[in-house]
């Protein structure tokens, strides 16, 4: 337990440090302080912090810099949100307010305006599909035997993909086909078309194709990644400005674990209704020792949950890191929900 001015000097330590990257010394933390301090009390309340493992002395100065339990212990109990500046409002607002016709337009825009406001790397993800329902399939002849497949889902999802169609196919087929798919499968959450697909659906499809295999690994395809969650990630050279690894192997391990869906959604987590902070060796993949992760989902009422974060170096300003991220899902969340009831209508 860390009495008030223990508390307050830690405070100290981590603004002046995140603020300067300069370990901090006695002398200007007397200067900071908001009540008199004398040197040589500060000198031993700062031992008392390092005997606790919150701050830690560098080889290269006399100051001090805070360890990740410093960190820790001041995100969890002395860090308040800074007030986001009129300025930053205004360029999310504006950022956000042009003429989207997709959810992931929105998503992926959203990944570089948050990554512009904190120059750092930003990771935004869509809300969660699980409910999503089928709400359309068809055909589009391209010529030259070319057909593009078009899947449609109630929250306004598009997904497509262009395939060869065989000679042995007419298109009198293929249109059975669609038919049947909307008549049997709209309505259905994509979850569900997807079991169906690997159930009675070919059976039934055999009635109007041969060969209906082909047909329905592109009809899976199309399915499967309008159902699966996306990742838009913003700066993604930003992580280069405060890496401090400049060993290559090291930022090639950076920027692959940025790039796999499922390895940064393993470091992401499970969304929570909280803002969250994980710092250093908190994250469980060594490539992100000298990094901290700031989190958040936004809520869309019925379509979902999704999430926003953010990944910079464990010497971030958390106040108006926090600031920016806790303001940022609010804006999104209104204009999906302006996105969604225009859809809807």
């Amino acid at each position: 337990m860390l009495s008030d001015r223990q508390m307050m000097i830690l405070r100290a330590v981590v603004r002046d440090f995140t603020n300067t990257g300069v370990p901090v010394g006695s002398k200007a933390l007397a200067k900071q302080l908001p009540i008199h301090v004398s040197s040589a009390t500060i000198r031993n309340e700062m031992a008392a912090l390092e005997e606790q493992g919150l701050i830690k002395k560098t080889h290269s100065s006399s100051g001090r810099i805070p360890s990740v339990e410093g960190y820790r212990y001041y995100v969890d109990h002395l860090v308040k949100p800074d007030p986001l500046r009129p300025n930053d409002i205004d360029v999310i607002q504006s950022s956000l307010g042009g003429d989207f016709h997709k959810i992931d337009e929105i998503i992926s825009q959203s990944a570089t305006i948050l990554s512009n406001l904190t120059s750092y790397t930003a990771f935004t993800l869509k809300p969660e599909l699980k409910d999503s329902r089928l709400s359309g399939f068809r055909l589009v002849p391209l010529g030259k035997r070319q057909v593009m497949a078009i899947l449609v889902t109630d929250s306004g999802d598009v997904e497509n993909q262009t395939f060869d169609v065989s000679e042995a196919v007419s298109g009198d087929q293929l249109e059975a086909v669609v038919r049947l798919i909307n008549d049997q499968l709209v309505g259905l959450t994509l979850p569900e078309v997807l079991q169906k697909l690997r159930t009675d659906i070919p059976m039934k499809i055999t009635n109007y194709m041969q060969s209906p295999a082909g047909f329905l690994d592109i009809f899976g395809d199309v399915l499967t990644r309008a159902a699966q969650e996306r990742f838009y990630v913003g700066g993604r050279l930003n992580l280069l400005n405060f890496s401090q690894d400049s060993d290559v192997d090291s930022l090639k391990s950076l920027y692959s674990l940025i790039d796999k869906t499922d390895d940064i959604a393993n470091v992401l987590g499970q969304p929570s209704d909280n803002i969250s902070v994980q710092i250093g060796n908190e994250m469980t993949n060594d490539a992100l020792r000298n990094f901290s992760l700031i989190t958040a989902t936004y809520d869309v009422d019925q379509h979902g949950k999704g999430m926003i974060a953010i990944l910079g170096p464990t010497r971030m300003p958390y106040s108006r890191m926090l600031g920016i991220v806790g303001a940022f899902r609010e804006e999104l969340a209104k204009k999906l929900l302006d996105y969604y009831r225009y859809y809807d209508e």
